[in-house]
């Protein structure tokens, strides 16, 4: 994985802006309504070459497929993996499903209630079961991926490619399991099936980012834990993600992780302090954090008693999906310089909070936080390489 040797690298989490007909075909064979399906390889193949050159133009250093061919974990997860069902039930049927915002829920119950709390809350009509041995089926769809991907490639210049997976622990609380006898087991099979998908991945020479929101977002779920009880339910599920990780080589793994990435309070998410050790215990070389959103931008100073991995990567989000502003490159830089001084300017990349492609109100402004990223890193790298 590439450094920053003499400039501030910049990188970014995964979703990008998907045109409005890409994202209708790929949500309509999602729903399993029949779709063209050579229209759609087509219209990817495009898309994705846009996308593409969008992330070289705005100055990213690494770039990924946008993740245009995929909707939410849950279709994710139907379309990768054998041995589960997708029910639908009828209004107030189904089981109440988890939500990663059940803390706030309790404490923000009006601003739930209305019509800006309902857009973060997971519906109850449809719903994954694991009703059989998890397997993986989701081969062709990987390297359908992968082969549109690196045909976008072509000159990237010193740009370096990755692809996004979930990881199991960001996984396993989207399906209720009815046929392992216990979590553990769940949670081993989901990683053994999802080994598959990241070996695949890694062997192309890709640098495989694992995403896992849940990592940290789960403390809102797991609504009776206390921290103890949590950081133990946590350190279970890096522990399975690093038996997923195995035989992959820890130059090639990324790690992202936030606090759920909903609109809303936040006022109940874990704080970093608990969770910093387990969050560097996954084998990866980089580690990409939310860290510029009002609710946990103060945690920079977690850092200054930390020391990282031997020849790690730290990845703080500078720029956020919270708020359609736009950050000033002052501002990016500001933030920059702030890490810097704790874990050494080689060390250092700038990223985003979360991805931003279903999070800011427009592409335009995606594309602008791209650019104030880059130009505040070029800023920053002024100031410590001169």
């Amino acid at each position: 994985m590439k450094r920053s040797t003499d400039r501030i690298r910049t990188m970014h989490a995964g979703s990008l802006p998907r045109p409005d007909d890409v994202r209708e075909m790929v949500a309509a064979k999602a729903a399993g309504d029949l779709v063209d399906e050579e229209q759609l390889d087509g219209r990817l193949t495009e898309a994705v070459a846009d996308i593409v050159r969008q992330q070289i133009d705005c100055g990213m250093d690494s770039i990924n497929d946008g993740e245009l061919s995929k909707t939410n974990f849950t279709n994710y997860a139907n379309e990768r993996l054998g041995g589960i069902e997708l029910r639908t039930f009828g209004p107030g049927e189904g089981p109440e499903p988890e939500q990663i915002s059940a803390r706030d829920r309790l404490a923000f119950p009006g601003y739930f209630d209305s019509p800006r709390g309902f857009v973060v809350r997971r519906p109850r009509d449809k719903q994954l079961f694991c009703v059989g041995p998890i397997t993986y089926v989701g081969a062709e769809l990987v390297q359908s991926d992968i082969a549109r991907f690196k045909a976008a490639l072509g000159d990237i210049g010193d740009a370096e490619p990755f692809l996004p997976a979930v990881a199991p622990g960001s996984i396993d609380h989207w399906l209720w399991n009815e046929y392992y006898t216990s979590e553990e087991e769940f949670l081993y099979a989901i990683a053994d099936a999802m080994h598959e998908e990241y070996k695949a991945i890694a062997d192309t020479g890709l640098i495989l980012q694992i995403d896992d929101p849940d990592l940290f977002d789960a403390w809102q779920i797991q609504t009776e834990m206390d921290i103890p009880a949590y950081r133990r339910f946590a350190a279970q599920r890096v522990e399975v993600l690093n038996y997923a990780l195995r035989d992959i080589p820890r130059e090639q793994i990324r790690l992202h992780a936030c606090w759920g990435s909903y609109h809303g309070p936040h006022v109940s998410d874990i704080g970093l302090e608990h969770m910093v050790d387990i969050f560097l215990s996954v084998k990866a070389q980089a580690y990409s954090i939310e860290a510029s959103n009002p609710r946990h931008q103060h945690e920079w100073e977690v850092w200054k008693d930390v020391t990282l991995p031997d020849g790690a990567i730290f990845i703080p989000g500078v720029v956020g999906h919270f708020s359609d502003f736009v950050e000033h490159p002052k501002l990016v830089a500001e933030r920059l310089l702030r890490f810097a001084s704790i874990v050494g300017k080689e060390n250092l990349m700038a990223g985003t909070d979360c991805g931003l492609g279903t999070r800011v109100g427009t592409p335009d402004v995606c594309w602008a936080k791209f650019r104030a990223m880059a130009e505040g890193a070029r800023l920053a790298s002024e100031v410590l390489w001169g």
